[in-house]
């Protein structure tokens, strides 16, 4: 997983922190340059549905990949805790996969429909925003 920025802030990638040019995905990157974002090989027209992935041979899900570091591995536990509960709205076309390591929260998003995977993390960021704000307004945890 990537560390976090000078900042503190959070570093997003690829499902092993890293660009992968060519290969289909969705990667963000914190601190490089704006990365390359291939356009979707099939774009429905007006009116019209997309063609499933499974008659689509080829076309790789959309990953994405997130580390959040916290001051103790107490408080990553308890971000996990308050956050794990929270079921994907479109389970079936959205996974999402999150572990702590240390200090540090891991989630990874895994869609084949970029929208569904952009909606999934704007809802957990937000999600994610109210427990740190929560964590901050009561103190460091106690530890059991």
């Amino acid at each position: 997983m990537p560390d976090a920025d000078a900042d503190g802030g959070v570093a997003a990638g690829g499902a092993d922190g890293h660009r992968h040019p060519g290969r289909g995905g969705t990667a963000a990157v914190v601190a490089g340059g704006a990365p390359h974002v291939a356009r979707a090989p099939h774009a429905p027209s007006p009116g019209r549905e997309a063609v499933p992935a499974d008659i689509r041979p080829g076309i790789q899900p959309h990953i994405f990949a997130l580390s959040v570091p916290f001051p103790t591995p107490l408080e990553a536990e308890i971000a996990h805790g308050s956050l794990a509960p929270d079921a994907e709205p479109h389970q079936r076309a959205v996974g999402k996969d999150l572990t702590v390591s240390g200090c540090i929260l891991a989630v990874r998003w895994e869609a084949e429909d970029s929208r569904l995977l952009r909606i999934a993390i704007i809802n957990f960021l937000d999600q994610l925003s109210l427990v740190v704000r929560t964590m901050q307004r009561f103190g460091p945890p106690v530890s059991r």
